[in-house]
């Protein structure tokens, strides 16, 4: 309750600018409540419709979107300079030698979209998918559109859903991320059994896409 409290207030006080700078830090990597904050903001104007608190429901969805798509920007520029880099040179310390990074980049290249525009709906992938996507090297024009037509779905379902619904809404959030949560975890669970059965069969289709050590690559394909 006391963490609701401060964030009711970061967003009576911030407005617009507490959605951007929530949603973005979450986006980037770090664990924050950026969907909740984008729902209190969202609620407050529909319940006041604006007046009291001096939020509109489409600056709010703007807010949301644009901290979506830059916060997930930049979490794909530390992977993709930074976590990739780490990984070809330490990851065997941590059981991801060579062939399972270039498995991740496999997978990212022909499925990619799909982890980036569902990841935007699931609080651990919302969280981390940009930054995993930069690491597996996923092609940035890709990533930039699937990443924005995520975060624009994202931001305007929830916002117009805690407008229209008030403070109804804060009953309903939980259940639906749980549900969201289970789904996630049953979907990831029969991904990593899949993956596992056809893990030789995966690390050879990923060795003829990326042939040689992955030193070679050093900078891998362009942005």
């Amino acid at each position: 309750m006391l963490a609701l409290s401060i964030l009711t207030s970061f967003v009576d006080h911030w407005g617009y600018l507490a959605v951007f700078t929530m949603v973005a830090l979450e986006s980037l990597g770090i664990p924050l409540p950026g969907e909740t904050t984008l729902i209190l903001a969202a609620g407050y104007a529909g319940l006041s419709a604006g007046a009291s608190h001096g939020l509109a429901i489409p600056g709010v969805v703007l807010a949301g979107v644009l901290g979506a798509v830059i916060g997930d920007n930049v979490g794909f520029g530390i992977g993709w300079w930074g976590g990739y880099r780490l990984l070809v040179r330490y990851g065997r310390y941590v059981r991801l030698d060579q062939a399972r990074v270039k498995v991740a980049r496999y997978v990212f290249k022909r499925h990619g979209g799909k982890v980036v525009f569902f990841g935007r709906f699931v609080s651990i992938l919302r969280t981390y998918a940009a930054f995993l996507a930069g690491t597996g090297r996923m092609r940035w024009p890709a990533f930039l559109l699937y990443n924005a037509a995520g975060g624009i779905v994202w931001a305007t379902g929830w916002s117009l859903a805690a407008y229209a619904l008030g403070a109804q809404l804060d009953r309903l959030q939980r259940p639906v991320e749980i549900i969201l949560g289970i789904v996630a975890g049953v979907l990831l669970i029969a991904a990593i059994i899949v993956v596992r059965h056809v893990a030789s069969r995966l690390e050879l289709v990923a060795e003829r896409e990326f042939p040689g050590p992955l030193e070679g690559y050093p900078g891998g394909e362009p942005l």
